[in-house]
């Protein structure tokens, strides 16, 4: 899928007993394989050495073939083309790339006994009064883009280099734990935490609020632990109505 497809034609016109110059036709793509949505890069040279004004242009076809009770049936469609400048008498054209673009299409079939679906790249010149010349470039559609720098061995291949460079990086440090209660809590804090709010005469006068604005709910005492919660719980009865014997 991934081999160039290239080809040269040319054709010679004649009308009776007067013969023109040939026009030739040499077209190349880089590789047989794509999925929809990719842009086939068209590289072509077309010379026109007729006395006749021609255009070239390219066109991707979709073909296909029906089998049933020894019976074939054929369809050919049109999927995209594009158009070139005319060319006038003893001028040339050169392609450097010229992009294509594949629409949404189903792809390609190639394997089933009952129906099959190929496509190909027709680049050809328009020649007015006669048969067109053409090349046919055989192309497959699939789902799965090919790997643009090589093979899959090759994608593997970097994958685990990238992947080996993860070992060479340092790990970050293990984080310190955080302080205890008793480093971020001093005893006096603790104790004067501990004290009646009343016990102050003045403390009120002090306070520019109501006092009990200034009332904390926490004051910096530790949580209480499993045992201080509840340390006799009520028991708890079972009022479901037992069922009797028989």
């Amino acid at each position: 899928l991934q081999s160039p497809q290239a080809g040269t034609k040319e054709k010679t016109l004649c009308c009776w007993f007067c013969t023109s110059g040939p026009i030739s036709l040499s077209a190349k793509i880089e590789r047989k394989g794509y999925t929809p949505g990719e842009s086939i890069q068209i590289f072509a040279e077309i010379e026109n050495c007729s006395s006749r004004v021609v255009v070239p242009k390219a066109a991707i076809y979709q073909t296909q073939a029906f089998y049933a009770k020894g019976k074939m049936k054929e369809v050919k469609q049109l999927v995209a083309n594009l158009r070139g400048e005319s060319l006038s008498s003893g001028k040339t054209e050169t392609w450097n790339g010229k992009q294509l673009k594949i629409p949404p299409v189903s792809p390609s079939i190639l394997d089933c006994s009952i129906i099959r679906v190929e496509y190909s790249l027709m680049v050809y010149v328009d020649i007015p009064g006669a048969m067109d010349l053409f090349l046919n470039l055989p192309l497959v559609i699939g789902t799965i883009p090919l790997h643009p720098f090589g093979s899959r061995t090759s994608s593997v291949s970097s994958q685990c280099s990238m992947n080996m460079n993860w070992l060479g990086l340092t790990l970050p440090e293990r984080p310190e734990a955080p302080p205890s209660y008793a480093e971020v809590v001093t005893e006096e804090q603790r104790q004067s935490s501990l004290a009646p709010l009343g016990a102050c005469d003045d403390f009120e006068r002090a306070l520019p609020g109501p006092l009990f604005a200034y009332i904390q709910e926490f004051r910096f005492l530790p949580p209480p632990l499993y045992s201080e919660i509840d340390p006799n719980p009520d028991q708890t009865t079972d009022d479901r109505p037992s069922c009797p014997s028989r």
